[in-house]
Protein backbone atom coordinates (compact mmCIF):
# COMPACT_ATOMS: atom_id res chain seq x y z
CA UNK A 1 0.00 0.00 0.00
CA UNK A 2 1.52 3.45 -1.08
CA UNK A 3 0.70 5.99 1.45
CA UNK A 4 0.47 9.96 0.25
CA UNK A 5 0.20 13.08 1.25
CA UNK A 6 -1.51 15.90 -0.78
CA UNK A 7 -0.27 19.29 0.70
CA UNK A 8 -2.74 21.40 -1.20
CA UNK A 9 -5.72 19.41 0.61
CA UNK A 10 -7.37 21.08 3.77
CA UNK A 11 -7.78 18.47 5.47
CA UNK A 12 -4.82 17.99 8.19
CA UNK A 13 -2.11 16.12 7.13
CA UNK A 14 -2.23 13.50 10.06
CA UNK A 15 -5.73 12.91 9.07
CA UNK A 16 -4.87 12.06 5.87
CA UNK A 17 -2.61 9.13 6.63
CA UNK A 18 -4.77 8.18 9.48
CA UNK A 19 -7.49 7.75 6.60
CA UNK A 20 -5.28 6.22 4.33
CA UNK A 21 -4.63 3.41 6.90
CA UNK A 22 -8.29 2.96 7.78
CA UNK A 23 -8.82 2.53 3.83
CA UNK A 24 -6.20 0.22 3.55
CA UNK A 25 -7.49 -1.81 6.29
CA UNK A 26 -11.36 -1.54 4.95
CA UNK A 27 -10.25 -2.50 1.24
CA UNK A 28 -8.13 -5.61 2.98
CA UNK A 29 -4.72 -3.98 1.49
CA UNK A 30 -3.29 -3.60 5.29
CA UNK A 31 -3.67 -7.19 7.53
CA UNK A 32 -3.74 -7.75 11.03
CA UNK A 33 -0.50 -8.05 11.85
CA UNK A 34 1.10 -6.42 8.93
CA UNK A 35 3.73 -3.91 9.79
CA UNK A 36 3.27 -0.07 9.35
CA UNK A 37 6.51 1.82 8.07
CA UNK A 38 8.13 3.39 10.70
CA UNK A 39 7.55 6.85 11.83
CA UNK A 40 11.14 8.29 10.83
CA UNK A 41 10.99 6.17 7.65
CA UNK A 42 7.51 7.57 6.74
CA UNK A 43 8.07 11.16 7.53
CA UNK A 44 11.09 10.82 5.30
CA UNK A 45 9.62 9.55 2.29
CA UNK A 46 6.83 12.14 2.48
CA UNK A 47 9.00 14.88 3.39
CA UNK A 48 6.94 15.74 6.63
CA UNK A 49 7.27 15.91 10.46
CA UNK A 50 7.99 12.55 12.44
CA UNK A 51 5.36 14.44 14.51
CA UNK A 52 3.02 14.31 12.10
CA UNK A 53 3.18 10.87 11.49
CA UNK A 54 3.41 10.16 15.11
CA UNK A 55 0.39 11.80 15.61
CA UNK A 56 -1.36 10.06 12.87
CA UNK A 57 -0.10 6.67 14.32
CA UNK A 58 -1.37 7.71 17.84
CA UNK A 59 -4.91 8.25 16.55
CA UNK A 60 -4.98 4.75 14.79
CA UNK A 61 -3.76 3.66 18.39
CA UNK A 62 -6.52 5.10 20.37
CA UNK A 63 -9.21 4.00 18.19
CA UNK A 64 -8.06 0.60 18.04
CA UNK A 65 -6.49 0.10 14.27
CA UNK A 66 -2.95 -0.44 15.30
CA UNK A 67 -1.09 -1.05 18.06
CA UNK A 68 2.10 0.20 18.96
CA UNK A 69 5.28 -2.19 19.74
CA UNK A 70 7.53 0.50 21.45
CA UNK A 71 10.71 0.70 19.50
CA UNK A 72 9.40 -2.38 17.33
CA UNK A 73 6.77 -0.51 15.68
CA UNK A 74 3.19 0.06 14.97
CA UNK A 75 1.51 -2.88 13.77
CA UNK A 76 -2.03 -3.33 12.02
CA UNK A 77 -4.45 -4.72 15.09
CA UNK A 78 -6.53 -7.57 15.16
CA UNK A 79 -10.08 -6.99 14.19
CA UNK A 80 -12.02 -6.99 17.13
CA UNK A 81 -14.92 -10.01 17.28
CA UNK A 82 -17.70 -7.70 17.60
CA UNK A 83 -17.48 -4.99 14.84
CA UNK A 84 -19.67 -2.51 16.73
CA UNK A 85 -16.89 -2.42 19.58
CA UNK A 86 -14.10 0.33 17.85
CA UNK A 87 -17.48 2.62 16.70
CA UNK A 88 -20.61 1.44 18.51
CA UNK A 89 -23.98 1.72 16.75
CA UNK A 90 -24.77 5.15 19.23
CA UNK A 91 -21.53 7.00 17.71
CA UNK A 92 -22.22 5.73 13.99
CA UNK A 93 -25.65 6.90 14.73
CA UNK A 94 -23.92 10.57 16.45
CA UNK A 95 -21.39 11.08 13.46
CA UNK A 96 -23.83 10.62 10.64
CA UNK A 97 -26.29 13.17 12.20
CA UNK A 98 -23.44 15.27 12.21
CA UNK A 99 -22.37 14.71 8.62
CA UNK A 100 -26.28 14.80 7.69
CA UNK A 101 -26.51 18.38 9.38
CA UNK A 102 -23.08 20.29 7.89
CA UNK A 103 -24.30 18.60 4.35
CA UNK A 104 -27.37 20.16 4.83
CA UNK A 105 -26.23 23.44 6.53
CA UNK A 106 -24.34 23.59 2.48
CA UNK A 107 -27.41 23.19 0.43
CA UNK A 108 -27.54 19.42 0.82
CA UNK A 109 -31.01 17.69 0.47
CA UNK A 110 -31.88 14.99 2.58
CA UNK A 111 -32.35 12.57 -0.85
CA UNK A 112 -28.72 13.68 -2.22
CA UNK A 113 -27.69 12.70 0.94
CA UNK A 114 -29.30 9.15 1.53
CA UNK A 115 -27.99 8.33 -1.83
CA UNK A 116 -24.18 9.19 -0.92
CA UNK A 117 -24.42 7.17 2.35
CA UNK A 118 -26.11 4.65 -0.14
CA UNK A 119 -23.40 4.36 -2.55
CA UNK A 120 -20.70 4.25 0.64
CA UNK A 121 -22.18 1.61 1.89
CA UNK A 122 -21.76 -0.74 -1.05
CA UNK A 123 -18.16 0.40 -0.61
CA UNK A 124 -18.48 -2.26 2.72
CA UNK A 125 -19.21 -5.13 -0.05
Amino acid sequence: MVITVDRLDETPLYLQLRNQVVAGIAAGELHPGDALPSVRSLAEDLGINLHTVNKAYATLRDEGYVIMLGRRGAYVADVPADPTAGMGEDALTDALAKLATEFKASGGTRTAFLAAAGRAARKLD
